[in-house]
């Protein structure tokens, strides 16, 4: 056993230390998941669905307590977490609504007199999430989870095991069966060895490329599958004949989402010269219209970015980048105040080479990148080992065919930002990671695709 602490964004100041579960109880909790899920993958979608509606109606009910746990461990602001719950709450009554028929039986004609397929659980899910949406992202796989019949074990960040323990009395709270949702508050080098026991059988993972190549490492040594929904450095495209106003005004959004700390957040702006100064413009207007605080404050736009280390790399990147020729418009100074805070920052003349350019960037740092044709945006777009979400500003139908058929993502928005849907899959290409989340493909991720022939 051993201890760790949790720091709170906005003060820097200790929350609370946490004590490691003892390798004993992690023994225990899984098998007590293989326990519940023998009896669990027995029971009819429309038991699975009375219990994910009751999660759903606990989410709604309990909204305020919970987005205020996420605020005070990673800073995220109330308007912010508010809806994040409120999101949780619709993918719980998507699946539980929609399950049933999404994973029905298929009907193959063939010569057998009769041949179909059917989609049956795995087992025990083995979850590892991120902090930066720490309710979202647990809900988004454990809702097709256990609505296909799998129950699952869940590995929060260190830094969020307040909210890691919420959800798991959410689902006591709703009546689930012992076992079927477990938290574990377990150091990182736990992981392997939970993954590699016997009875896990699916590993899902939201984080980071590294945590995600290891955890990936470790799950084919058991053969075991695995769902990695990894970083992202995702393109914003503007063309010449796009709405620059809205375009602008929504970039400035989707940079700041989460304080500029998401996957899917726009993170290198390729704008075409002709538009490129306009664009900078607004940019920078939207940027400088944002204000800074506690993220308690329901009038503030930017909250504190998660931890210390976090503040430093985004510093860190910028600085570099400045050192190769981009050029500051606007932030790029660490403020003198209490917390973990970063100013609204834009960088022009940005190269891919730089860090900006080709890193995965979490902070509100918008990196500019001009551009003289669509060929050469979608050439940028795609010089990058990620490949989450993609999105496009133009009103021209040729580009948008050009730019859905080839850019390399796992979605491409055309004249929105990036953002996920429960009725959409979900997941990137490249070192973005693999399989899907949400919608259709997210569930059947969670069961054995089994083929059934009789004559």
């Amino acid at each position: 056993m051993s201890t760790f602490d949790t720091i709170n964004p906005t003060t820097g100041a200790k929350i609370k230390t946490y004590v490691t579960e003892p390798s004993t109880q992690i023994d225990y909790k899984i098998d007590l998941a293989h326990q519940t899920f023998a009896t669990w993958k027995s029971t009819s979608f429309k038991e699975r669905a009375s219990l994910l509606i009751k999660v759903s109606n606990y989410l709604t009910s309990e909204r305020t307590t919970l987005a205020s746990a996420m605020t005070e461990e990673m800073g995220k602001r109330t308007t912010e977490a508010l809806a994040e719950i409120d999101k949780c709450a619709l993918v719980c009554k998507y699946y539980a609504e929609n399950a049933e028929l999404l994973l029905a039986n298929e009907t193959v004609k063939t010569e057998a007199k009769k041949s179909y397929v059917t989609f049956s659980p795995l087992g025990v899910v083995f979850a590892v999430m991120p902090w930066n949406f720490p309710f979202w992202q647990v809900f988004r796989a454990a809702a097709p989870a256990i609505m296909a019949g799998n129950t699952m074990l869940l590995k929060h960040a260190s830094s969020v095991p307040a909210c890691a323990l919420l959800i798991e009395d959410i689902f006591v709270k709703a009546g689930a069966p012992q076992g079927l949702f477990q938290t574990l508050l377990i150091s990182g080098s736990d992981t392997k060895q939970i993954i590699q026991h016997p009875h896990i059988r699916l590993m899902s993972l939201a984080g980071s490329e590294e945590a995600g190549s290891q955890v990936a490492s470790a799950a084919g040594k058991g053969v075991k599958k695995v769902i990695l929904e990894l970083g992202g450095s995702d393109p914003f495209i503007v063309m010449p004949d796009a709405n620059i106003e809205l375009a602008a005004q929504t970039a400035a959004t989707a940079r700041m989402i989460v304080s500029g700390q998401s996957c899917i957040a726009a993170k290198r702006f390729i704008v075409h010269s002709a538009v490129v100064d306009k664009f900078t413009e607004l940019l920078k207007f939207n940027f400088e219209s944002k204000t800074i605080g506690d993220p308690k404050d329901p009038k503030i736009d930017v909250g504190p970015l998660s931890s210390q280390s976090t503040l430093n790399t985004i510093h860190d990147q910028v600085a570099r980048s400045l050192e190769l020729g981009a050029t500051l418009v606007t932030g790029g100074k660490k403020l003198n105040i209490p917390g973990f805070y970063y100013p609204p920052t834009i960088l022009t003349n940005v190269s891919p080479n730089m860090p900006v350019g080709c890193e995965e960037t979490f902070g509100p740092v918008a990196a500019i990148i001009a551009v003289s044709s669509a060929q050469e945006a979608l050439e940028i777009a795609n010089d990058s080992h990620f490949g989450l979400g993609s999105s496009v500003w133009t009103e021209d139908p040729q580009n948008i065919k050009f730019f859905t058929k080839n850019l390399q993502a796992g979605c491409v928005f055309i004249n929105s930002m990036v953002k996920s849907d429960p009725r959409l899959p979900f997941g990137g290409t490249k070192f973005s990671g693999f399989g899907r989340e949400l919608g259709s493909y997210g569930i059947k991720e969670f069961v054995n695709i089994k083929t059934i022939w009789i004559n």
